[in-house]
């Protein structure tokens, strides 16, 4: 049903009483069982012998992080995918003329849905928000939900392979919203029913575009205005229109407008994230029945054939670390917004431009905080390695994307659209989901570019010829050859596909800061049990080195920001870690390579001894290694005479010689100062 404009003008609207939406959390009392029970849907079912527990939940909490096998005495590598069970009893009041969702953030990987014994209906795809319409089986008084998940493998939903754990249960947020029976579609891929573009800028000039998502389940037509209004960071309106509609009885449709803004301050990325807040209102019979706000930042992105990223217009250098599902030890995706905030904290104090967002829809409030720290997104549907033929699960895929697109397309920190990553096999399955995905992401979103992250099979395969621009995962000097040859091989390719912007989307190597070992004497075995951190910064080193000498790299993101579960792994110095992070699972220690990106990405001033907890040495002639971004460092051994030290390309090295005992090291730069304690035994 298309809305029909009772009047083209804009309508100065004096403030109404509101009247809109609200959301409950249903968080506490669930009960829960880590089995498949029969009749567990009915409302008389008996379920006081289950756990008692909040949601979000998780039941594969142990899986998530150092030993979680070993603790419940399984096999390493083993954890639990399959069915499970969560019911909750809780009393609502019903209103006529309402409508009412349950809102679920997330549930992997499938969920079958019941109130009161009727059944809702299934959500298959474990990472974006999904909602039912209850209104029809919501009672006054006392209810009772029903909700079966499963993470088992399936082949009808993606990802079914990938290098990390698949937590199954409830581990988002569930609500009851109330609507009026008029309202935005909250039902239309759980999005907030309105999307919000920047479409064109010129000058301080910018053409903002709103389309909004309507719903009407009344008996009856109904009239009512459309109201929006764009204010900045101090609430003052500076942009807004109106417009009486019409939509008929048990109809769908949208409404497109636009608003020009003058003057307006651009959201440049780090440098300046600023953002507006687009306020749009149902209004009818003199009160607002519904509202939604959305985030706008004013600004445009783009990738030049050459390779150049594009903010606002201008190139913009776009580089940082892919960040896996956040999880935290103990509770793995059950994470607080503050926990996500320290994340995100961690990354923009490195200096990182961007975040790829590893290998899925990640919590809501990732792409708030990206947003409000200027963060740059990559964000991707989880197409992963493997891939079934099936009609299903291209069609699965597809509705992940038009999901993702809906609940994360007005953030400004999205920059990209991933529309898969390292798929193993080229054949005919594959390149049509890809083609399907692509042409999904232009026609919801034709304002910003798509990726691929292209693995294991040709450069120049077709799987990586659907994207607007291609990235390469790509592990020189760790799974092969040596460090250096990433530009070489970015050379080559470049001059193979000249018109083809191609980025880094990871690379990387393991590190356990236990293990120490300067100098490293060999490239470590990457499924051995010793990573030596030092390794690991001398790869990062190297590949920065390359990598920043070629412009034509749209982006590069290092593999991975923080150490995270996953199951197949059993290196480095624990079982179930992949330890590629620049920074501990625990978020307890920033590694030597955290250090040097702050060197060559962060403008605050800063210094880093490297290799400080390669405490006990084992030659007396060693290299100081010292990060900085200053041009040069004053350094002195044990209390002697300072020494200047010029930074060549942000390291400032110096090799002394170590006297018996401990030796103190120390290095300063302006108010900047360092130092570590090293030991050293001389041998009879």
């Amino acid at each position: 049903m298309i809305l029909r404009p009772l009047l083209a003008a804009l309508l100065a609207t004096a403030p109404l009483p509101v009247l809109a939406a609200s959301e409950r959390p249903l968080t506490e009392g669930w009960h829960f069982v880590k089995s498949d029970v029969a009749g567990a849907e009915a409302p008389a079912f008996d379920d006081r012998a289950w756990q008692t527990v909040s949601v979000p939940h998780t039941y594969n909490a142990a899986d998530s992080g150092i030993g979680g096998a070993k603790a419940r005495g399984e096999p390493e590598g083993v954890y639990y995918r399959g069915p499970a069970w969560y019911r909750l009893g809780f009393d609502a009041k019903v209103e006529a003329g309402k409508r009412y969702l349950l809102d679920f953030g997330g549930v992997s990987l499938k969920a079958e849905v019941w109130l009161n014994g009727q059944r809702l209906g299934i959500h298959k795809g474990g990472y974006a928000a999904f909602r039912f319409d209850a209104t029809g089986a919501l009672k006054p008084g006392a209810n009772v939900l029903a909700v079966r998940v499963d993470n088992a493998r399936d082949t009808q939903i993606s990802p079914l392979n990938g290098d990390f754990n698949v937590f199954g249960g409830l581990a988002r947020p569930v609500g009851l919203i109330e609507e009026d029976a008029l309202s935005f579609d909250r039902l239309a891929n759980a999005g907030p029913g309105l999307a919000v573009r920047t479409t064109a800028l010129k000058g301080r000039g910018a053409t903002v575009s709103l389309s909004a998502a309507l719903r009407n389940d009344r008996a009856s037509p109904a009239r009512f205005t459309i109201s929006a209004r764009v204010l900045d960071a101090s609430g003052k309106v500076v942009a807004k229109s109106a417009r009486p509609m019409e939509l008929a009885a048990g109809a769908t449709g949208t409404l497109d407008q636009t608003l020009g803004l003058r003057n307006a301050t651009l959201w440049q990325g780090t440098k300046a994230p600023y953002l507006y807040r687009v306020v749009t209102e149902i209004a009818e019979g003199g009160r607002v029945i519904d509202s939604q706000t959305a985030p706008l930042g004013v600004r445009t992105v783009a990738v030049k054939p050459d390779g150049t990223f594009l903010l606002n217009g201008a190139p913009y250098p776009l580089h940082g670390v892919n960040l896996q599902l956040p999880t935290r030890f103990g509770r793995g995706p059950v994470v607080s917004d503050a926990e996500i905030d320290e994340d995100l904290g961690l990354f923009a104090e490195m200096g990182a431009t961007g975040v790829r967002l590893a290998h899925m829809q990640h919590p809501a409030h990732v792409y708030e905080r990206a947003d409000e720290l200027g963060l740059l997104v990559l964000t991707e549907v989880p197409l992963i390695d493997d891939h079934d033929p099936s009609d299903a699960f291209r069609e699965n895929l597809v509705q992940q994307m038009r999901e993702l697109i809906a609940q994360t397309g007005n953030h400004p920190s999205v920059a990209l659209w991933g529309i898969g990553n390292e798929i193993r096999k080229s054949d005919a399955a594959s390149n049509r989901i890809l083609a399907e995905l692509q042409a999904t992401a232009k026609s919801l979103d034709p304002t910003r570019p798509t990726t691929y992250a292209h693995c294991c099979l040709n450069d120049d395969d077709p799987i990586a010829q659907h994207s607007d621009t291609v990235s390469y995962n790509r592990y020189f000097g760790w799974y092969w050859t040596k460090s250096e040859d990433i530009g070489p091989w970015a050379d080559e390719l470049h001059a193979k596909l000249p018109n083809r912007p191609i980025g880094v989307s990871e690379y990387g190597a393991g590190a356990s800061v236990l293990h120490q070992e300067d100098p490293v004497v060999k490239r470590p075995e990457s499924n051995g049990y010793w990573h030596p951190e030092q390794y690991q910064t001398d790869f990062h080193i190297k590949h920065w080195r390359e990598m920043k000498k070629r412009p034509f790299l749209w982006s590069s993101f290092v593999w991975v920001g923080i150490d995270f579960p996953s199951f197949k792994r059993n290196e480095g110095d624990r079982p179930a870690i992949n330890d590629k992070g620049l920074v501990t699972e625990d978020r307890k220690i920033r590694k030597d390579a955290w250090y040097w990106y702050q060197a060559n990405w962060s403008d605050k001033p800063m210094l880093h001894i490297a290799s400080r907890r390669d405490v006990n040495k084992r030659t007396q002639r060693v290299v100081v290694q010292v990060f900085t971004n200053r041009p040069e460092v004053e350094l002195r051994l044990n209390g002697g005479a300072w020494t200047k030290v010029a930074a060549d390309d942000h390291i400032a090295a110096w090799t002394v010689d170590l006297a018996p005992g401990a030796n103190k090291v120390e290095a300063r730069a302006g108010a900047l100062a360092d130092a570590v304690q090293w030991n050293w035994t001389a041998r009879p």
